[in-house]
């Protein structure tokens, strides 16, 4: 099996912004202390006036020659959509919503913001069953998966999509890289990550920092593949779980998670731990595992339409 981590760095983009902040303008850019920088910011020094930031300049989604499509699973999240679509950047091909059948006024605010936006009704619950179905809606080249609730920086887009230019098929976000962290893991989330991680890399001969983070990006002619068929949150250590047993190229990119703006988050971290467990367990000992050379085959034979 064919199997490569690459750790794509900020240091691997040419240009820096600089600009000066005070800590209240800080923490209001990064939604997170002052101290770290919600980018993995290159520098950041105390100065009599405040702090000297240098944010890294991904380059523009716009001067490339693919089709960026942004998935963004949404249950009554009226009130973190404005955050988030602030953040998205320029040339996406489309935003698909999927939504869970909100009660709030999540998809008109989605439309009021964006009116090019696609939004798909989810058929069924949970999170896996949102993303499958938006992952089915796309026409881009690329699919970035994306929160709702604040917690992932659309700011961060770019650099996935640099990492599947670099010649990744699957870019995977980690909040344990040199650049990334989080202001919302928990003791017991952060313990459970951690034993998850390294049952995964033991069973499936992988190199994972961080195996339940959402914040992923692949190619869409993985779709077929992967097979996305699990309903709730442990959809994200599947699709880890199936990149891996294809023998895909990941690079893991530096991510920072911030805390959720508003609402209630759905996640329960022992009920989702042991779901998660169970998709570990059953895909070790599937026997109709994925095979590297059917990826390429469905990829050569998309390219030839």
């Amino acid at each position: 099996m064919f199997w490569e981590i690459t750790l794509i760095s900020q240091n691997s983009l040419a240009n820096t912004t600089m600009g000066s902040y005070d800590c209240d303008m800080l923490r209001s850019i990064t939604n997170k202390p002052a101290d770290t920088g919600r980018w993995g910011c290159q520098q950041l020094q105390a100065t009599s006036v405040g702090l000297e930031l240098a944010l890294p300049v991904a380059p523009l989604l716009a001067d490339l020659p693919l089709r960026v499509s942004v998935v963004i699973p949404t249950l009554n999240e009226a009130d973190n959509l404005p955050h988030v679509f602030a953040e998205l950047p320029g040339g996406l091909h489309e935003v698909v919503v999927v939504d869970g059948h909100s009660t709030d006024e999540t998809v008109e605010v989605a439309r009021r913001l964006r009116p090019d936006v696609r939004v798909v009704q989810q058929s069924n619950r949970g999170k896996g069953d949102a993303l499958g179905c938006g992952f089915a809606a796309c026409t881009g080249d690329i699919i970035v998966m994306l929160d709702a609730d604040g917690s992932t920086s659309p700011a961060e887009i770019p650099q996935f999509v640099e990492a599947l230019a670099a010649g990744a098929d699957f870019a995977k976000g980690s909040r344990y890289l040199p650049g990334g962290g989080s202001a919302d893991l928990t003791w017991l989330r952060r313990t459970g990550n951690r034993l998850l991680s390294m049952s995964v890399n033991v069973l499936y001969g992988t190199k994972y920092t961080d195996l339940c983070y959402g914040y992923n990006a692949f190619w869409a002619s993985c779709l077929h593949s992967l097979l996305v068929d699990s309903p709730g949150f442990e959809v994200e250590t599947l699709i880890n779980i199936r990149v891996a047993r294809l023998g895909l190229k990941v690079a893991e990119v530096p991510s920072y998670e911030g805390r959720r703006i508003n609402g209630m988050s759905n996640l329960h971290p022992m009920r989702d731990g042991l779901r998660i467990l169970r998709v570990i367990v059953r895909e070790r000992f599937r026997s109709s595992a994925p095979r590297a050379h059917e990826y390429l085959q469905a990829t050569a034979a998309q390219q030839l339409k």
